[in-house]
């Protein structure tokens, strides 16, 4: 035999590595794998720590101070919090307005975004043109031109009282005074329905015609079809709709702030909330008094978002349970 001729392998002798050398390599990609993922995920991570937890955890411990921005922090523990109740009517008169704005406003800009994708859900021509103008509301609404077109439309020579003076209605200054003045603000988020439209309407695009086509063999009405079976399919969009519109209406500012000049007149008929805490936070350079109240709105935020999730299970229906 010559030293060119291949040996015979051994019984059971392969040419994969050792079984140690083959997990060794499998950790070593798997490190290699995962630094990748970190290192996109830093961007992320220094964001959330610098943008979003720190100023966070700076305003919840500033909650527990008497802070002007200028000068050192002093600790008076739960003064801040219960001045707001005892001493601060304001905060009473800015939490009623903002309690009305919301309770208001969302269910009939929710309403009027359900009827409004139903009646596009019927096939118009056109519908991707109609859906781009009703959701241009959405991505204006809260914009400071937007807001100042309104104060135009409803002051006393605006446009609405134009209108009522065809039909011989004496208008008055809507924006100015106190009964109406909340009312107009409460208008223009529910004018804003654009963004809840369109995710009604592509959840009614879900949901099979077949079962509208049987229900109407049955001798159904349209209005039995729509309790019975779009309202129970619909549920999940519904709920999810209320939670977003809930937070985006508990968080309104700048319609009031523009429409009010920012200070809540009328006799703060549209002091909301965050304008509140505006005003003391950079006002009145009250800081850890303003930080006191922007926590207690996440706690009112927090309880009814959980209020919500604990009541959907006896209206919201999802079709895989």
């Amino acid at each position: 035999m010559t030293d060119t001729q291949v040996r015979p392998r051994p019984p059971g002798a392969t040419d994969r590595p050792p079984v140690a050398d083959t997990k060794g390599a499998l950790r070593k990609r798997r490190r290699k794998e995962y630094l990748t993922a970190y290192l996109f995920l830093l961007p992320w991570f220094v964001g959330l720590i610098a943008i979003t937890a720190g100023p966070l955890l700076t305003s919840l411990y500033l909650s527990f101070t008497d802070y002007s921005l200028i000068g050192d922090s002093q600790w008076v523990g739960f003064d801040n919090y219960t001045r707001m109740f005892q001493d601060d009517p304001r905060f009473i008169k800015a939490l009623t307005n903002t309690a009305i704005y919301v309770f208001v406003s969302v269910p009939l800009q929710l309403a009027f975004a359900l009827a409004l994708a139903m009646v596009l859900d019927r096939g118009v021509s056109g519908l991707p043109i109609y859906r781009s103008v009703y959701y241009l509301p959405s991505l204006l609404g809260s914009s400071v031109a937007i807001a100042i077109l309104w104060r135009q439309i409803f002051g006393a020579d605006g446009l609405v009282n134009e209108f009522l003076g065809i039909f011989g209605i004496e208008g008055m200054g809507w924006v100015s005074h106190p009964d109406t003045a909340l009312g107009t603000l409460i208008i223009l988020n529910v004018w804003t329905f654009g963004s809840p439209m369109v995710i009604f309407l592509a959840g009614l695009r879900q949901i099979p015609t077949s079962y509208y086509e049987a229900a109407s063999l049955d001798g159904a009405s349209k209005a039995r079809q729509f309790f019975s079976i779009t309202l129970p399919l619909l549920s999940p969009i519904i709920f999810f709709n209320l939670i977003l519109q809930l937070i985006n209406a508990f968080q309104s500012f700048t319609q009031a702030f523009v429409i009010s000049g920012g200070n809540g007149s009328p006799a703060d008929s549209t002091l909301l909330y965050t304008m509140h805490v505006y005003q003391k936070g950079f006002n009145s350079f009250e800081m850890g008094y303003a930080s006191a109240m922007a926590w207690v709105l996440v706690l009112i935020i927090a309880a009814l978002t959980g209020v919500n999730f604990l009541m959907s299970k006896y209206w919201v229906f999802y079709s895989d349970k």
